[in-house]
């Protein structure tokens, strides 16, 4: 068996690709059954998101493997197979395994050390599930990976520090308010910057947010989407006398705050201190209007600072995650080694327990006036034996596990024993074909 990685992601291909080769949530149920009965693939896992495009699948061999689960995606999106290969990215093996798990930590998603993608993995491995298209395989590994990236956040600072502009905008009126669950917000524009901020702000438990923009009707539908309230651009004065918190993203040629109106306002301020961000280009908000008492405002330049400030930090937490992924691809494959070597043990047992069985029924026949109690003793010293017999080979079985010549070694214990164990890789094949057969009788 092979663990290989197929991922169309933010490095190999542009959004316009991208967009071209992403399964939305209702295709991708049926897009894993599909693979699932496509030649070579034992288990798979489908994750698509608005960055990546990835196929997790345990393969019988690396180059039919890779082929097909090419092919299928060709299919999926009706693209040629030379096109789907020139924005792939292959990982086969240890280097699949380190490729999921700095996916699913974050390490690996165009923001550094975001945590929405292990949900998304999450999501992606419990569908897989569902429809049964994982197998002994994945329902560890994946687990694993979440396990580990739940470790890697809850251990270190990689998703504490913000590094988008929207992001570090509400970071940044933390800092000055520490907590802002109570406090009242404006945003000012109705674009994806505005969106990313109100969906921040929402994040960090703000409530009462309102959305001002120069077209009334852009502001209502974001407003409605998110369930915040809205108003017009001419309610702009008014609302600055209100809020604690303005975030403006306008493409405005003008200012839209100015000194002059601050300073009108500065007397009906119901709250003592207003934090202005403006993360537009050109600036929203006039510089050095924090002249005015109390008024605490930023731009770009301020919030790439500490956007710099944070994306360092979180390098330095991405380094120490890095430094634990090979401990955790070692106890992956001695997880998978021993998979090999259990099934050789459990036929071992299973014969001698046989031989066992068989001694007993011999002793019953030839001695029948045994009592119970008598029969009891014999089958618990009988037992002994041959727990006593099998401790030593069990022992050498399972250092077999790490040998370089585990297979052709085990091989050899089989012979030597006359027994016949059943390895993962004939188990996935065998469920496999009984599933496809009950689909095909099905349909």
């Amino acid at each position: 068996m092979h663990f290989i990685a197929v991922s169309i992601n933010h490095r190999t291909a542009d959004v316009a690709l991208r967009e071209k080769v992403a399964f939305n949530d209702d295709a991708i149920r049926s897009a894993n059954v599909g693979l699932y009965e496509t030649k070579s693939i034992l288990e798979n896992v489908i994750l698509s998101t608005c960055n990546r495009t990835e196929v997790y699948a345990v393969v019988d061999q690396i180059h039919t493997g890779r082929y097909y689960i090419q092919r299928f995606l060709a299919r999926s999106f009706e693209l040629d197979v030379e096109e789907i290969k020139e924005m792939t990215e292959v990982n086969v093996g240890d280097e699949a395994v380190q490729h999921l798990l700095q996916v699913t930590s974050g390490l690996d998603s165009v923001v550094l050390g975001e945590t929405q993608i292990l949900g998304q993995i999450r999501k992606a491995f419990f569908i897989a599930q569902e429809v049964e298209t994982t197998g002994t395989i994945f329902n560890h590994l994946f687990k694993q990976a979440i396990t580990f990236a739940k470790k890697a956040h809850n251990e270190t600072d990689i998703a504490d520090n913000a590094v988008s502009v929207s992001y570090a905008a509400v970071e940044l009126s933390k800092k000055v308010f520490g907590k802002i669950s109570n406090k009242q917000a404006l945003i000012i524009g109705a674009g994806d910057m505005s969106e990313l901020s109100l969906l921040n702000l929402i994040g960090s438990g703000v409530t009462d947010i309102t959305i001002v923009n120069r077209t009334l009707s852009k502001a209502q539908n974001l407003a409605m989407k998110h369930q915040v309230k809205f108003d017009s651009m001419e309610s702009l004065p008014k609302l600055l006398a209100e809020v604690d918190i303005v975030i403006s993203s306008t493409s405005s040629e003008y200012y839209i705050i100015t000194n002059d109106m601050l300073q009108t306002q500065a007397t009906e301020r119901k709250n003592d201190s207003l934090v202005m961000i403006d993360i537009a280009v050109p600036r929203d908000i006039e510089p050095n209007i924090d002249a005015v008492q109390d008024v605490f405002s930023y731009d770009v330049d301020d919030l790439k600072g500490l956007v710099d400030a944070n994306l360092r930090e979180r390098q330095r937490a991405a380094e120490q995650i890095l430094q634990s992924i090979p401990a955790e691809i070692e106890a992956h494959n001695e997880w998978v080694n021993m998979l090999g070597v259990v099934p050789v043990i459990r036929a071992l047992r299973e014969k001698a327990m046989t031989i066992q069985e068989d001694t007993m029924d011999s002793i019953d026949r030839k001695l029948p006036g045994l009592t119970e109690r008598e029969r009891k003793i014999i089958s618990k010293h009988t037992k002994s034996i041959i727990n006593q017999m099998l401790k030593d080979p069990i022992k050498q079985a399972k250092e077999l596990s790490s040998d370089r010549r585990s297979n052709e070694k085990l091989e050899l214990f089989q012979n030597i024993f006359d027994i016949e164990a059943e390895n993962a890789y004939e188990s996935n094949k065998r469920m496999k074909q009984s599933k496809v057969g009950q689909i095909l009788s099905f349909e």
